[in-house]
């Protein structure tokens, strides 16, 4: 999908982005006020996105759609590396800000950049919840909660099908 050019340049920003953490205020206010622009934009029609996408894959990335908890071996694998959106391979998550959170979903307490997640209000199923989504290419990622571990006290909850692990990590 990405040139290795691109994908070269998605690293580099991971690598070299910003210290500053992201706390539950921070997101409130990307979610009610709007979020920052992306680094770059992917965009595909739905046809598109379902000739390169599983059905899952595209429920769940493109429908907003919800994987079985404890679905996935991702909730388990804990090894060094970098998360990338399934659908557009940009960088979202370090493997080192990935924690054992028993909900049944990779959860991680901060994206690599404060650019590639974006944040929109969901009260969906009678609750309020914060959505996240690739910034770059509108991919449903899951939700964030207040009830991560410090210092941010972030969970990013992650449905699995949404992402892979970067080439040459095992997941």
């Amino acid at each position: 999908m990405l040139q290795d050019e691109d994908r070269s340049n998605t690293a580099d920003r991971a690598a070299n982005s910003s210290a500053e953490m992201l706390t539950w205020d921070d997101v409130l206010r990307l979610a009610r006020h709007g979020n920052p622009p992306p680094p770059r934009r992917v965009e595909k029609t739905d046809a598109q996105w379902r000739a390169l996408l599983t059905e899952e894959q595209f429920r769940i990335t493109r429908l907003k759609g919800t994987e079985q908890a404890h679905s996935s071996d991702m909730c388990q694998v804990f090894s060094p590396g970098q998360y990338q959106c399934l659908c557009c391979e940009t960088v979202l998550f370090d493997a080192a800000g990935k924690y054992q959170s028993h909900s049944g979903w990779p959860s991680f307490t901060q994206p690599v950049a404060s650019d590639i997640i974006a944040y929109h209000q969901d009260d969906s199923y009678g609750m309020r919840r914060i959505e996240t989504t690739c910034n770059v290419c509108d991919a449903h990622l899951g939700h964030v909660f207040p009830d991560g571990p410090e210092p941010s006290g972030l969970r990013f909850c992650i449905n699995a099908v949404s992402l892979r692990k970067a080439e040459g990590q095992s997941a």
